[in-house]
């Protein structure tokens, strides 16, 4: 099918851009690079895609200023050439997530089903569209009935292929309406999957090539309006980065560096939340509770999620705030086991595979609670730290001892 040009400037990650922009959508990317900064536009795009950048630094839900013309094509393919260029995995998730969730407004906000339904087409998706919309079930609240309708139905080989990251149980096949093969589906979650979609075409891999990698960088750092963008980005990353490897580690009451004390089950979700990748339902959970036991202030549990590609703040304030005031307990060690989120064998840890010792030298005692992991590592580092202040003590009394 044919797609117009002016929904292709809007949501230039339709794989209509090769054909429609052929010219310049195939183009190596140096050769690229070095016709678009001797552009008139070139200014223009390259603040637009710094903006991007800052907006993704300072954890923006959209892009401010967003423009809708045929720049946004440039843009895009420039955006991507720089995440390969800075081969930073969590600047590649941040971004990434960003531009999605913008796609996913921007989508939200058509007023037309029928672009809507022309994006699916353009995706390859198989895809029926309804008008007026079809029922499909009956959804039973109290003594409210509602009568379920959709303009939307898809395959569901594509459901599955799109939601495959998406591991929330609302998104189970068995949660859903599928009828003759095809997933009846709102407008909202149809959105929600392209929006994944979209993040996923940024998500460049890092990239171990570096001597290839080096001589790019080396190649079109040559054309000074490429060289100032990207060096501006990367300056904006070093006054950032270090916000964002260290907002998990510190206790606010204590001030001490808490990593070292997590349990591999915790260390796992914050450095999947750190690369921005989708947490599960029970993941989520869990690291609140957690960290709210641990009497972290409701703001910094929220940071946490604001790098997952569907955070929106107020609704995750809200529900972490609805949290503290329930008092949850944290998942036990036999809960997270059957979750499948310990990850005691993969870190290998040895307190959480062995145990730890009690009273009884011949008895091993198995640990049973996350909390209770963070409690023993804290007392062998305080009895570890005082053993070492004592050996410096005495080490001192000697030295002064031989000296008199």
């Amino acid at each position: 099918m044919s797609i117009s040009n002016e929904l292709v400037n809007r949501y230039p990650w339709l794989p209509s851009l090769k054909k429609i922009y052929e010219d310049i959508g195939e183009k190596p990317p140096a050769e690229f690079i070095s016709e678009l900064f001797i552009n008139s536009d070139s200014i223009q795009i390259a603040e637009r895609v710094l903006k991007i950048f800052e907006a993704a630094f300072n954890n923006l839900e959209e892009i401010p200023d967003n423009k809708i013309d045929d720049l946004n094509i440039h843009v895009y393919l420039l955006l991507k050439i720089i995440l390969y260029a800075l081969n930073n995995k969590m600047i590649t998730n941040r971004t990434a997530n960003l531009y999605s969730k913008n796609a996913y407004n921007d989508m939200e906000r058509e007023s037309n089903e029928s672009n809507l339904y022309n994006i699916c087409q353009d995706l390859g998706l198989k895809i029926n569209f309804y008008d007026p919309p079809e029922p499909y079930g009956l959804k039973v609240v109290k003594d409210h009935r509602e009568k379920l309708k959709a303009n939307f139905s898809i395959h569901y080989i594509d459901y599955l292929r799109l939601a495959s990251n998406l591991r929330d149980e609302y998104r189970k096949l068995t949660n859903n309406t599928l009828i003759n093969g095809y997933v009846f589906i709102q407008n909202k979650t149809l959105i929600r999957l392209i929006q994944e979609y979209v993040r996923n075409k940024l998500l460049i891999e890092e990239t171990g090539d570096k001597a290839s990698l080096k001589a790019f960088i080396k190649e079109v750092s040559k054309i000074q309006g490429f060289k100032e963008l990207y060096d501006k980005i990367s300056s904006l990353w070093d006054k950032r980065k270090e916000e964002f490897d260290f907002s998990f580690k510190i206790d606010i009451k204590s001030k001490e560096d808490m990593l070292s004390l997590y349990p591999p089950c915790v260390i796992e979700i914050l450095k999947k939340a750190e690369e921005g990748q989708n947490l599960v339902h029970h993941e989520r959970l869990f690291i609140v509770w957690f960290l709210l036991a641990l009497e972290y202030p409701v703001e910094k549990v929220v940071d946490i999620f604001s790098t997952l590609p569907d955070f929106d703040k107020e609704k995750t304030t809200y529900q972490v705030e609805y949290a503290k005031r329930k008092n949850y307990t944290p998942y036990q060690c036999s809960t997270l086991k059957s979750l499948g989120l310990c990850m005691a064998d993969k870190y290998k840890d040895e307190l959480c595979k062995e145990g730890y010792g009690s009273k009884d030298p011949t008895e091993r005692k198995k640990l049973k609670h996350p909390l209770a992991y963070i409690r023993i590592k804290k007392y062998r580092s305080e009895k570890e730290e005082e053993y070492k202040k004592n050996l410096a003590k005495r080490a001192l009394e000697e030295s002064k001892n031989q000296n008199d």
